[in-house]
């Protein structure tokens, strides 16, 4: 169990880090398109789909990465004040009872949406001046359900051993999220 858990975050850690540069480039490539229409009157469709392209990648291929460092919202009526058991047991709840369904169902419901993109290599509606890869694009919707389900199934294991008294929760606001 440790070994997947670390498998989870190390993985979740490598590809938000990863992704996280393409919010440089993301304003940068706006930056351009901006200065080419407006001061050059010039325009290029396929570097507009690109900020598309990368906005997509960056939030859905992250959320694994925030969930992993504790980074998304969370209505802390209850959990802010309790415990590190308590807490423990809030994750392990919240995460099979509510995050790995959500995370199976998406990826059972986008399958057939992804695979019909595949299937007809789509591209974009813009035709040549696009990027030829919107079958790409929809793909991060799958990749998005198996890294935030995967990175869910470490945190209930985390929380399970917690629970259970194997491990103490790890310190508030500890680098590289919950300990194991």
């Amino acid at each position: 169990m440790i070994a997947f858990v670390a498998f989870v975050d190390r993985t979740n850690e490598r590809i938000g880090r990863v992704v996280s540069w393409l919010t440089l480039g993301m304003v940068l490539l706006q930056f351009a398109i901006v200065v080419l229409r407006y001061v050059f009157g010039a325009g290029w469709i396929a570097a507009q789909e690109a900020v598309v392209y990368m906005h997509a990648a960056v939030f859905l291929g992250a959320a694994g990465y925030t969930l992993r460092h504790d980074g998304h919202v969370r209505v802390d009526i209850f959990y802010g004040p309790a415990g590190p058991r308590a807490r423990a047991w809030v994750d392990m709840l919240g995460a099979l009872v509510l995050l790995l369904p959500m995370s199976a169902a998406l990826f059972w419901l986008a399958w057939p949406y992804v695979a019909a993109s595949w299937a007809v290599l789509e591209g974009s509606p813009e035709g040549q001046n696009g990027i030829p890869a919107i079958f790409l694009l929809k793909s991060l919707i799958l990749v998005f359900a198996v890294l935030v389900g995967l990175q869910g199934l470490a945190l209930a294991a985390r929380s399970l051993a917690v629970v259970r008294g194997h491990v103490e929760a790890a310190p508030e606001h500890e680098e590289g999220g919950h300990g194991v």
